[in-house]
């Protein structure tokens, strides 16, 4: 049996709509109960979230197991990428004590949990001061750290190591048997026993983010240690588990993963050196509504690591013989473009068109345009989505790719 800790939260994404409770714990115990595994869960629960929580476990057939809680968080985002609002009520609740051999352990806002196994998997679930694994006296005879570079800077309170030597730093300070640094396009370092490998990210033509990584650690949790697999194994076979999960939204079971063939993402060498295209960001930027969506996709690709020219950012607003020769330039200067196309607007048509015939790959957003109205841009081999989220995370896997 794996025996779950962490968070079990309210999640409710304005587009694509979704209002569920799941948080880190409770998607967890629907995807590893959907591999057929045993599960016991623990978290902090309130009358309702137990209630729901009580309901899932009789379908998805696992043990729910709560502590005390007058409230949940709630997280509200606009998109799936969007910075979420939320806010903490009980604060430093008791923690939960956890005994069992086998615990997935997540990192939690409203307190902590302190266990003992023998094997654990601990995500710290936090970017900006994530707890070390023994901090509050937990102990494990087998410990597997999942966490991403900021994360692991966070915790090392040291940045500018390079992957090898940061994971090998966070297996010494967590006396970890495994570390996995999951790295975007360029897919995790996994770290055992002193030796580096290195597991892809893989491409889907859809991405729902929110709980991405919680299903990569749950997957892994599983493999490594109910199924003994190894750990690299164990890895990229979450890797493959994430990549269904974000392309279809749901949990799969065994012979679902197994039919899965997902394609790698490519990552050029000059990328994994270091450099980083330039991205032009085409769209209109007329209405308070347009100038929301083109900050919200820089600040997205900007977080993402990429450098981003913007023209309502760069040139800014004028009468054409100020501003198309600099928007121009601004094409030319750049390797891709991301183009905001719902509406049509003929400035941003006449640039997608523009960055084609230049040979530069187009990702073309449009939500609510006809397969008609595209026509053009898809016979042109533009990358068409139809989904925000899906429209960002291509753009930055072309990048990868340059």
């Amino acid at each position: 049996m794996l025996t779950i800790v962490g968070g079990i939260y309210r999640e409710k994404c304005m587009r694509p709509y979704r209002d569920e409770i799941y948080g880190s714990a409770g998607r967890a115990a629907s995807a590893i109960a959907k591999l057929g595994g045993a599960v016991a869960l623990h978290g902090y629960m309130n009358d309702n979230t137990q209630e729901v929580l009580a309901a899932r476990a009789i379908e998805e057939n696992f043990q729910v197991l709560p502590s005390r809680a007058s409230s949940i968080v709630a997280f509200r985002y606009s998109h799936a990428l969007a910075r979420p609002n939320f806010r903490v009520l009980d604060c430093d609740l008791p923690p939960i004590e956890v005994r069992a051999d086998h615990v997935v352990r997540y990192g939690m806002l409203e307190g902590t949990a302190v266990v003992h196994a023998d094997f654990a998997v601990y995500d710290p679930q936090n970017m900006h001061l994530p707890e070390s694994f023994h901090r509050n006296g937990s102990t494990a005879n087998h410990l597997a750290v999942v966490l991403n570079r900021y994360e692991a800077c966070a915790l090392l309170g040291e940045r500018g190591l390079d992957p090898e030597k940061t994971a090998a730093r966070i297996a010494e300070q967590e006396r970890a048997e495994v570390v996995i640094l999951k790295m975007g396009p360029q897919g995790a370092l996994v770290w055992h026993a002193g030796k580096i490998d290195r597991i892809p990210a893989y491409a889907t033509t859809r991405v729902w983010k929110i709980g991405s990584g919680d299903q990569f650690v749950a997957n892994f949790a599983y493999e490594w240690i109910e199924k003994n697999s190894p750990p690299v194994e164990a890895a990229d076979r979450a890797s493959r588990a994430t990549a269904y999960y974000v392309q279809t939204g749901i949990f799969p079971d065994p012979a679902e993963l197994n039919a899965f063939k997902p394609e790698p993402i490519l990552v050029s060498d000059r990328y994994v050196a270091g450099h980083r295209p330039r991205v032009y960001l085409a769209g209109p930027f007329f209405t308070l509504g347009q100038r929301w969506v083109i900050k919200q996709a820089r600040d997205c690709l900007r977080d993402m690591g990429l450098d981003v020219f913007s023209p309502i950012h760069d040139v800014g607003p004028g009468p054409a013989s100020t501003v198309v020769t600099k928007d121009l330039d601004g094409i030319e200067d750049c390797e891709l473009m991301l183009a905001i196309a719902d509406g049509l607007d003929s400035g941003t048509v006449y640039e997608i068109g523009y960055a084609r015939r230049s040979g530069k790959p187009v990702v073309v957003y449009a939500e609510s345009e006809s397969e008609e109205d595209c026509k053009m841009m898809m016979g042109s081999d533009c990358f068409m989505r139809d989904d925000f989220v899906s429209a960002i995370y291509q753009t930055a896997w072309v990048a990868a790719s340059l």
